[in-house]
């Protein structure tokens, strides 16, 4: 009997993410997700040691706040964060924007994204509006396992 294939594909804090590569993959390397992220969502204030995360916009704009810096990106533009600079992002404007997200090693992102979400089929082009606020203490909790610390917007 055959293990059936892992989901690569997750809904998670009403962000479709699609994941390209998981660290398994590529020899523990990398983590890639392409993400399509609706107005006004994005990921909350953090900051995590030992992982490098980069994001390379492919449409619609979203705004980084990045070690206190705001950055508005679109089309074609490269933010990096710096391992362990405090962060986040929303996407701007009135439609969703797509990006790719990078993290090396991706293992910290990789199980947040994947424990806080859900697996949704993979022929998904867009996540389903959201049903509530997020489980809090999900998060708060997954964050923490995986050693990612999450702030109060003023932190960023």
């Amino acid at each position: 009997m055959t293990t059936p294939p892992r989901p690569r594909t997750y809904e998670t804090l009403g962000i479709l993410m699609k994941f390209h590569a998981f660290p398994e993959d590529v020899q523990g390397k990398y983590c890639l997700v392409e993400a399509v992220v609706p107005p006004g969502l994005g990921a909350p204030p953090n900051h995590h040691a030992g992982e490098t995360e980069a994001f390379h916009v492919l449409e619609g704009e979203i705004e980084f706040m990045v070690a206190g810096e705001t950055i508005l990106a679109g089309p074609g533009d490269h933010v990096r964060i710096p391992d362990g600079a405090p962060h986040a992002f929303a996407a701007r404007g009135d439609r969703p924007a797509r990006v790719l997200i990078l993290n090396a090693p991706g293992l910290m992102h990789e199980r947040f994204f994947t424990e806080v979400g859900r697996p949704v089929p993979d022929d998904t082009v867009a996540p389903a509006p959201m049903d509530g606020p997020p489980d809090l203490a999900k998060v708060m909790a997954v964050a923490q396992d995986v050693g990612m610390t999450l702030l109060a917007p003023a932190e960023t």
